[in-house]
């Protein structure tokens, strides 16, 4: 009999390509104009566990493409990473791989921070863009996130540390917290993680994933920025702050809600992504 969490994890392994010498994981599920989607840093994740709530229903209208990030889930680790120009390149290499040209991204917390870096990066290659708790601006860490990215693996870590991810602390059933204990410290998983993120200097990492705000200033696409009000990873007013240094942005917050809004606004989420994607932010 196969338990839950070899289940689990045989959900998160989809498909995998090899470029520049590393291997990327990642789903590819749907028809229609791709959607990119790129997962936060939380200990355990995967794009899987992050996204599996929204890949069904996006599928129904998009070609839908999530990667584990290098360092997370089941693609290659780079050991430290220290310039989220890893992250873009890996993404810009991965579109290149399925021969894809353009897509439209959505990015949670640390792959917000990426997905603004892509969009600078790479402005053709970008339709429309969603950024949900996003990092991408330089804040002082909060505690919350300080703690995620100090994670240090026991049940009880765990359980924290998915308490400052969620409002409705109700959704943290020892399932859920046994499957993520376990990814968290399948070989391979906990070292990038730590490398990365658990010095010392946690907002160092913060910087990391941050852009210049020319830069974010100049961006012209249109992008949906959405954040739980209860969100104690990333703070409000730096989203607030980032929505008022793009051209063509809008903000929703959402009550009730902590970091997770794809998952505690579940329904909210997938339809209002849906429809910008489809229509834009005029529909």
């Amino acid at each position: 009999m196969v338990d839950a969490n070899q289940e689990a994890a045989r959900a998160e392994v989809g498909q995998s390509l090899d470029f520049g010498g590393s291997s990327t994981n990642y789903h590819d599920v749907g028809e229609g104009p791709p959607v990119l989607l790129v997962h936060g840093s939380g200990p355990g994740v995967t794009a899987w566990a992050n996204w599996r709530l929204n890949i069904p229903v996006l599928a129904e209208s998009f070609r839908v493409i999530a990667p584990d990030m290098f360092g997370f889930g089941y693609s290659d680790s780079k050991g430290r990473i220290q310039d989220k120009q890893v992250w873009v390149d890996q993404l810009a290499s991965l579109l290149d791989a399925l021969g894809i040209d353009k897509i439209s991204m959505v990015g949670n917390s640390f792959g917000g921070g990426v997905t603004l870096a892509f969009m600078i990066a790479h402005p053709d290659r970008v339709d429309r863009a969603v950024l949900m708790g996003p990092a991408g601006l330089n804040f002082p860490i909060t505690p919350a996130l300080d703690k995620v990215w100090g994670y240090e693996p026991s049940i009880e870590a765990m359980r924290e540390s998915l308490k400052y991810l969620a409002w409705d602390h109700s959704r943290l059933t020892d399932d859920l917290i046994q499957s993520r204990y376990e990814a968290s410290i399948r070989p391979g998983m906990l070292e990038p993680y730590r490398e990365t993120f658990g010095g010392e200097d946690r907002q160092s990492n913060v910087a990391m994933l941050a852009s210049r705000e020319e830069d974010i200033g100049n961006i012209e696409h249109e992008t949906l920025i959405l954040h739980g009000i209860a969100d104690q990873v990333i703070p409000l007013d730096s989203t607030v702050r980032l929505a008022g240094l793009m051209k063509r942005a809008d903000l929703h917050l959402f009550s009730e809600c902590g970091h997770w809004v794809q998952i505690e606004r579940l329904a909210s989420f997938n339809r209002m992504v849906t429809e910008f994607f489809k229509h834009g932010l005029k529909a």
